[in-house]
């Protein structure tokens, strides 16, 4: 066997696990409201399951409602009402040979004061009038409004500091209180057991309650659990007793610890939990009897050191597992940013942990496991570390709406998606363009039937991926479209690369239907002076028909696009002078993705112009007006970048849209938008068409 160590068998306690590979409990907002599995969440797990999964950790499951329901659409053991919804979930992830452990939570201060007090409330309206959850998310904006600007209770926590991510009001939780959430996590877990799990995950990690008893840096407490080491682990070592006394010695328990909060990587001097106490965390745990750790790291507040952008290298933070596995002799789970079978053998095989835990790549790819077991590793998508998992999550959460993958348009669509309309019967199809969003719609064309053509004016595929590659750290976008490439290939697609066809042309294959891809083009605004040989795009710094060296450039736009672009203008030894017309750098960007290019461009020390708009571009310089005085502004500089956005090119689809029966427009030639738009829009267009 290839891989021996990922496909040998395992155990945790005394359940026995058929492979080393283990789904993280990643949350991805599908229960239903009431807090049961919804048919969409099981869809989901069991997509995973049946590809193989040794054991999959449910996202975060609430033990309290009163403070501790972090998103609408939550799994819930707070009653015994859920014990026969779950186990019906349970049974169905059992039949596919996969183990389920479920994960307990309280979010404490990493929380919204919207998601306090209220929810009992809304549990039981929605109990007595089922329909009521249809008409929750009209109600979000409104009950966000009065919490914001009329009252708002406050999260709970051990010491009353607030999270400089949530920003939300926070008080000090009473020595009641945490009796009581003590014993919340105790009966949570016994209904888990009474459901048939084979076993439980406490969340110690990520900045959530029981972390924040945990690290000195949240916990400030002076009574029995605050001050030492001892004092700190007391709320996490009682629920541990607890669970053990009820559940009995052989019900395995786990525990997500992080070990490491990395405050120091963004200049912090009250670093809370590193690495030597986290690894004496982990050996006190063993000693307290649990089963296994589940290594991590960082809390909201220091979230790119668990929750990695694009730049962070895969395995980064292996040594965080090591350093637990040389402590403990019960099994060691870590994630470490996985992304290949030949990294997790590596890191296996080295003893660096016990079982390889895949979180965002399950979100990309549920045939992970299988594929890797059949050969076929060259046909696994790949997680591309952009984000949009955890962006679209908290963009969605509210409305009740899950989260989504940029590279897998199935996600959360797994029952309706399952089973394609094959009625292509060799008729032709048409794509135009290569880029993400023609690539996906030619692989659900082909498997669909039809004899499928893409036709790309460019020697490869990509698109505008292309450009976003280009920047410094952003080699994985290559992830992306290369495997879009290989799965349309796979499925029967043929590419023509170099060919722009004309009507004529089209008419020749006598297409049952034609796709138009052909993007988008960055925009050029009407400015003064924007004609100058000195005024470039992104697109020509980024696609290298443009080079500036050693000279003193004005990027113009602080998006991610202009950031990126004055990175690898810095990066190539040219002074930077960003300028944004809104007030603050990085309007509209998720801030996660920002704090990561941000912190590598500010190493080149350049100067950030916010509330500015361009007036006109000069022989040697610009001439800004700020946007509140309307006073004037000189700049001197040798150079010009623009980054202001981009408009679509549908000028062929304009062109065809009457000479054949079936024309659809799809990704940013119908709308700019980010590579999920695109790869959902052409998967979307090609099922339905």
């Amino acid at each position: 066997m290839k891989y021996p160590h990922l496909f040998s068998k395992g155990k945790i306690g005394k359940v026995e696990i058929r492979n080393r590979v283990v789904m993280s409990p990643v949350e991805v907002g599908m229960a239903n409201f009431d807090g049961t599995p919804s048919e969409q969440l099981v869809a989901y797990y069991e997509e995973r399951a049946r590809n193989g999964l040794g054991l999959l950790f449910t996202g975060i499951t609430r033990v309290n409602d009163l403070h501790g329901a972090s998103l609408p659409r939550q799994l819930s053991m707070s009653s015994d009402r859920y014990i026969k919804p779950f186990s019906e979930m349970v049974e169905r992830v059992h039949a596919h040979g996969t183990k389920i452990f479920c994960q307990l939570h309280h979010p404490g201060r990493q929380n919204l004061s919207l998601m306090v007090l209220s929810w009992p409330a809304l549990q039981l309206v929605g109990r007595l009038w089922p329909g009521f959850w249809k008409l929750f998310p009209k109600l979000v904006p409104a009950t966000t409004w009065f919490y914001d600007k009329v009252w708002a209770p406050a999260v709970a926590a051990p010491s009353a500091i607030p999270c400089g991510r949530c920003k939300q009001k926070t008080r000090a939780l009473s020595k009641r209180e945490i009796r009581g959430l003590v014993r919340d996590f105790i009966d949570a877990a016994v209904r888990v057991q009474k459901s048939g799990a084979d076993g439980v995950e406490l969340h110690a990690s990520h900045g959530y309650l029981i972390q924040q008893f945990l690290s000195s840096r949240t916990n400030k407490r002076t009574d029995e659990y605050g001050g030492s080491l001892e004092n700190r682990m007391r709320f996490l070592l009682e629920i541990i007793k607890g669970v053990r006394g009820k559940c009995g010695p052989d019900y395995p328990i786990a525990v997500r610890l992080s070990v490491d909060e990395f405050y120091r990587c963004i200049g912090e001097t009250d670093c809370g939990i590193e690495l030597d106490e986290g690894v004496e965390m982990a050996a006190a745990l063993e000693r307290a009897g649990i089963d296994a750790i589940d290594v991590s790291s960082a809390s909201y507040e220091t979230m790119n050191y668990w929750l990695e952008p694009i730049s962070f290298e895969p395995g980064w933070r292996k040594d965080l597992a090591r350093s637990v596995k040389e402590k403990v002799s019960i099994p060691v789970i870590a994630a470490n940013l996985i992304r290949s079978a030949a990294q997790a053998e590596k890191q296996l095989a080295r003893g660096d942990q016990d079982f390889i835990a895949l979180g965002r790549q399950f979100l990309a790819d549920p045939e992970w496991i299988a594929k890797v077991k059949g050969g076929r590793e060259k046909e696994i998508s790949r997680c591309i570390s952009c984000l949009w998992c955890f962006e679209s999550l908290n963009a969605n959460a509210p409305a009740g709406l899950p989260l989504e993958c940029s590279v897998n348009p199935r996600l959360g669509r797994e029952k309706e998606t399952a089973a394609l309309n094959k009625n292509g019967k060799g008729r032709a199809a048409a794509v135009i363009g290569a880029g993400p969003a023609g690539l996906a719609a030619a692989e659900v064309l082909a498997l669909r039937g039809f004899k499928t053509v893409v036709f790309e004016k460019n020697r490869c595929v990509g698109g505008q991926l292309q450009l976003a590659n280009k920047p410094p750290k952003k080699e994985k976008i290559d992830w992306c479209f290369r495997d879009l490439e290989t799965k349309a290939k796979k499925a029967g697609a043929r590419i023509v690369f170099n060919s722009v066809p004309g009507i004529k042309e089209l008419r020749k294959i006598d297409p049952y239907a034609v796709i138009v891809a052909t993007g988008g083009e960055a925009l050029m605004p009407p400015i003064d002076g924007v004609e100058r040989k000195n005024v470039c795009t992104y697109a020509e710094i980024l696609g290298g028909a443009v080079k500036f060296k050693r000279k003193k450039i004005a990027v113009i736009g602080s998006g991610m696009t202009g950031l990126e672009t004055a990175e690898k203008l810095a990066e190539d030894g040219n002074r930077i002078v960003v300028v944004e017309m809104l007030r603050e750098i990085g309007p509209g960007a998720y801030d996660q993705n920002l704090d990561d290019v941000l912190s590598r461009l500010r190493q080149y020390g350049p100067e950030f112009i916010t509330g500015h708009r361009l007036v006109s571009i000069g022989r040697d310089g610009i001439l800004l007006k700020d946007t509140a005085t309307f006073a004037p502004r000189e700049i001197s500089v040798d150079g010009v970048v623009l980054a202001v956005g981009v408009r679509s090119n549908d000028a062929f689809y304009n062109e065809i849209k009457g000479e054949f029966a079936k024309v659809k427009i799809i990704g940013d030639a119908k709308k700019p938008g980010r590579i999920h738009d695109a790869v959902r829009d052409g998967f979307d267009a090609a099922r339905e068409i």
